[in-house]
């Protein structure tokens, strides 16, 4: 075969070109063979989001490890973003559990977020957060609780021990604890966080993390984060419906399409065939969800549509399990030693949200549901020929000193009814035996540390438990219980209701 009319001449020149050519090479390598020294590699690892640690096995050209602990090999984690109030919060969490133990995974267990301090955003609207905004803005919550010493675990104020024996669970401190070494020891209260949490770490970690968690760019190529991208614009997850890609239906309309360019397309798939064996997402030790919030629309669910399984015994148990959590010990018994020992007798409880969001503009019918209560109550003891005064219990996020000049003034005034309140300093007691109990630690997955478990550390914060004992207080109300309409606290006092949890 005939060769290209210049290849001899290149040929003759190649031998002078070896020099200068093995000069370029070399220079090429040296800032390679630089990158890889120690120095070089722990520059390299402070800049990028995540990189896997190589286990024993993988010297040898086994699996890589995905996190600094060897604790933690073999487990495979659930995250998410939770967002918006404490109710919100808990619905969350309950379809967090659903999805792990499902998909066969260990929670993470997140801290309670203040109110609205993650905002998702309208599902009806198509208007919602990226999951990776949202599981950042997560990060840099939790990150703040930590700066300023107010760190609370869901798990110490939700009782998750109900679902232990189906859930496998980690308190979100000890995760990133072991799984990104850095030091959580300013969240803690007691000793045995202090021990699970400790570590030496720089900020360098911290910013690790927070990308790894939130499945920034470059940590899903790691091989050890799967980022769920899907959000309620384009999916609503089921389980066992033999549906999976058909569409959902509810759909954007036209006038919302037309006017907000909106080309979105919801979806209904099966999140075992979507993220479990098999998937993509299979092998990746922590699937990073956005938000798990779902909620009734238009025939439909906003995004998490898993209420039963009857094929499947295990799961289904834990939706029965999962549909109602009540508040951690301390807090059910602060409530019935309220109703008890100050009320003493048979009450009503009335739930006035009155100022946040939309209840603000809806005074005139949050007070007409009491008012007629109060009438129906005043004609039933009038039957029964019962005298004494009513006994009601309010909580309501209007101070008292706002009352002047509403319908909580009027019948403050009236000696028909008698009143009752809590303050914050009045569960001040209980908050403390609350933290100090650690049952987000000890409903879960820690470490081995027995011989540091007593290991000293500077509490944080008391947590405002207020609102929760206050519900506990309204589901021992054996009058009646009155609720602001729409407001998920009162969907929460009324789930503690049907579930009995306070029997005086």
């Amino acid at each position: 075969m005939d060769l290209p009319a210049n290849r001899g001449r290149w040929r003759r020149r190649s031998a002078r070109s070896n020099v200068p050519l093995l000069v370029a090479v070399l220079l090429l390598l040296l800032p390679a063979s630089l990158l890889l020294s120690s120095a070089y590699s722990s520059l390299l690892r402070s800049l990028l989001p995540f990189s896997a640690s190589p286990s024993p096995s993988s010297r040898g050209g086994g699996v890589q490890r995905c996190g600094r602990s060897a604790e933690l090999d073999g487990e495979k984690f659930l995250w998410y973003a939770p967002h918006s109030g404490f109710s919100n919060q808990v619905g969350e969490l309950r379809n967090a559990a659903v999805a792990a133990a499902l998909l066969n995974r260990t929670l993470v267990v997140p801290p309670v977020l203040d109110h609205h301090a993650v905002v998702l955003g309208s599902c009806p609207k198509f208007r919602v957060s990226d999951p990776a905004d949202l599981r950042t803005a997560v990060w840099d919550h939790a990150m703040q609780l930590l700066r300023e010493r107010r760190y609370v675990s869901m798990g110490d104020i939700v009782d998750l021990s109900h679902v232990k024996a189906l859930v496998r669970t980690i308190d979100f401190r000890v995760f990133v604890s072991l799984w990104c070494g850095v030091d959580m020891r300013k969240t803690c209260f007691s000793g045995l966080c202090c021990a699970v949490s400790g570590g030496e770490s720089s900020p360098s970690d911290y910013g690790r993390c927070r990308s790894l968690l939130s499945g920034l760019e470059g940590s899903e190529s790691s091989g050890c984060v799967y980022p769920v991208q899907d959000d309620c614009r384009t999916t609503v997850w089921t389980y066992q419906e033999n549906n999976d890609g058909t569409l959902d239906s509810f759909q954007p309309d036209e006038e919302l399409r037309r006017k907000k360019k909106i080309s979105y397309v919801r979806k209904r798939k099966d999140l075992y065939k979507g993220l479990g064996p098999g998937s993509k997402a299979e092998d990746a030790t922590l699937l990073a969800f956005g938000t798990l919030f779902s909620g009734p629309y238009k025939g439909s669910e906003s995004y998490f549509d898993i209420h039963e399984s009857p094929k499947g015994h295990r799961i289904q148990t834990v939706l029965e399990k999962t549909e109602f959590l009540p508040f951690a010990p301390e807090i059910m018994a602060a409530g019935k030693e309220f109703a008890k020992s100050t009320i003493k007798e048979p009450f009503l409880c009335a739930q006035l949200r009155l100022l946040d969001g939309q209840f603000k503009n809806h005074w005139k019918t949050t007070f007409s549901a009491l008012k007629d209560k109060l009438k129906a109550l005043e004609m039933e003891m009038k039957r029964n020929k019962s005298g004494g005064p009513i006994h009601m219990f309010i909580m309501t996020d209007l101070p008292p000193a706002n009352w002047t000049k509403t319908y909580l003034a009027d019948i403050a005034k009236d000696e028909k009814y008698e009143l009752y309140t809590l303050k914050e300093n009045d569960v001040l007691q209980t908050a403390e035996k609350l933290m100090a109990a650690e049952h987000g630690l000890r409903s879960g997955f820690f470490p081995k540390i027995a011989e540091r478990s007593n290991e000293d550390c500077h509490p944080v914060q008391l947590p405002e438990i207020l609102l929760y004992v206050e519900e506990s207080v309204c589901s021992c109300a054996s009058l009646g219980f009155v609720g602001t309409a729409g407001s998920t606290i009162a969907g929460s006092i009324e789930t503690m209701r049907m579930n009995n949890v306070c029997k005086l």
